[in-house]
């Protein structure tokens, strides 16, 4: 199609510029038309480098004069719900950062305005785009490693607080601390190659060891030493599925650790795979011998590109990668976690009418 989709960007932070902005630029079928700031001078200084006509301090005034097709919500999480039934409401395709909301409740409320407005939107869970995501996606799909029965996932980092007193550190902003900002990621990465199962009980456990540790920064985050800490800086976690299998996991912002690590490990009735620190090996048995294959990903070339697929996707009648959907079951899963957590036991998943129960928030 020679249609180009008339693209705003709301927010105008580092990630922002650096994730959205910079790769839907390179589309040659997105028009980037405005981006908008409750910061005005941080969206001047970015239209500027990127020769962007409209400035808005507002999104909704972005949205109801500049007849987009398409928006990137790169906000604070508290801010991401209305954001995007805005946008979905009037007519807009939404591309919002992870997590979805701040909690299942505020995602549903995102989902229903998608279903109400027939518009599209996707979560950026830019890890189920790299080539060993998607190439292993296709081996746990193509049935090489048999039945998936447990899985592992965390993402610890040595120092690596978000800075204290920015809105991370602030649970009425971030919705929660390390388990929602980097839980999202691999968690959901886990989740996404086994299938996502239905979970059946979580239990979990959340720590706050470093908030008064102004060394454990992570590089380029000063934050206020006085600014509010009131979030976990490490969680840890396991998940019980309906099909009996299990998931284990734990992030952590800072811990005494030797070195920062990310890691998946799947295990299958035929099979296993992992990708640590963004390598992926499968694990498995030839002519009555265990074997360990390294496929060979050429970094050069793009298995699947999350702008593109976006893109592709609202041009057309492709399912998503990450839908709607997929951000509402994570952020219940999150929900229960943090309950176990603050309960200090297993906390089951309710059923109402053969879905998952979201819990009120």
């Amino acid at each position: 199609m020679n249609k180009k989709l008339r693209y705003g960007l709301i927010g105008a932070g580092s990630n922002a510029e650096k994730k959205h902005l910079s790769n839907y630029l390179s589309l040659p079928n997105v028009e980037l038309v405005a981006i908008c700031d409750v910061n005005i001078e941080n969206a001047e200084k970015i239209a500027e480098k990127y020769k962007i006509d409209k400035v808005y301090k507002s999104y909704k005034d972005m949205i109801i004069w500049e007849d987009l097709d398409l928006v990137s919500v790169c906000t604070p999480n508290s801010l991401h719900a209305d954001i995007a039934v805005f946008a979905l409401l009037n007519g807009v395709n939404v591309h919002c950062e992870k997590p979805l909301a701040i909690n299942a409740v505020e995602a549903q409320r995102i989902v229903d305005a998608k279903n109400k407005s027939g518009k599209k939107l996707m979560v950026g869970l830019n890890n189920r785009f790299t080539n060993e995501a998607v190439y292993l996606k296709k081996i746990i799909d193509a049935g090489y490693l048999g039945d998936i029965y447990k899985a592992k996932a965390g993402w610890i980092r040595r120092s690596g607080i978000p800075g204290r007193g920015t809105w991370f550190t602030n649970k009425d902003i971030a919705g929660g601390g390390v388990m929602i900002d980097l839980g999202v990621h691999y968690l959901d990465l886990a989740l996404f190659l086994m299938g996502m199962p239905e979970p059946s009980y979580v239990t979990g456990a959340t720590y706050q060891n470093f908030a008064q540790i102004t060394t454990r920064n992570r590089n380029g985050y000063k934050g206020n030493p006085n600014g509010v800490f009131n979030v976990e800086d490490s969680a840890t976690g396991f998940i019980g599925f309906q099909d009996g299998a299990t998931v284990n996991f734990e992030f952590s912002w800072a811990s005494n650790i030797e070195k920062d690590q990310t890691f998946i490990e799947i295990l299958g009735t035929k099979g296993g795979a992992s990708i640590i620190n963004g390598e992926l090996k499968i694990h498995s048995e030839l002519l009555d011998t265990c074997i360990d294959l390294s496929p060979n990903l050429n970094p050069n070339i793009k298995l699947m590109n999350e702008f593109e697929h976006f893109t592709n996707c609202i041009l057309s009648e492709d399912e998503l990668l990450a839908p709607a959907e997929h951000g509402v079951y994570m952020m219940n899963i999150i929900d229960h976690f943090y309950l176990s957590a603050s309960k200090q036991e297993p906390v089951f998943f309710e059923k109402n009418r053969g879905n998952l129960k979201l819990l009120s928030c």
